[in-house]
């Protein structure tokens, strides 16, 4: 199970890791990806943080627990490849309910091995 220091807890760093971080989509899962504006360059020992969405649309209440305690599971094998002080929030998609721990797992482990690149700017939608 992850650690306190290893989850976000408040909202406002959800909505600056969903508004201002990085998106990756997969069949599953949405995944933003943020390194943490807070922590100064070059800190040591600085935990990355994960934070988990998993909306009504995933199913009734024991589907969503399930698919977010696969998620936390999944997130606290790659914690160790994650870069210290970057921030995650993994949002759960309706597909997720049907997905095993390792399919989540596996995409998880792309997001995580990835290079985390910089927005460059807002899209106008």
């Amino acid at each position: 199970m992850l650690a306190h220091v290893n989850r976000i807890t408040r909202g406002s760093d959800y909505q600056g890791v969903v508004r201002r971080g990085v998106r990756r989509v997969g069949a599953h899962t949405v995944i933003y990806v943020r390194k943490n504006p807070d922590v100064p360059v070059g800190a040591e020992g600085v935990p990355a943080r994960f934070g988990f969405i998993v909306a009504k649309n995933v199913g009734n209440a024991v589907s969503r627990n399930r698919v977010r305690r696969r998620l936390k599971a999944a997130s606290y094998d790659l914690l160790s490849q994650v870069v210290p002080g970057t921030d995650i929030v993994v949002r759960a998609l309706p597909a997720a309910h049907d997905a095993t721990w390792m399919t989540l797992k596996g995409e998880l482990g792309t997001v995580v091995n990835q290079p985390l690149t910089v927005r460059r700017g807002t899209s106008k939608r």
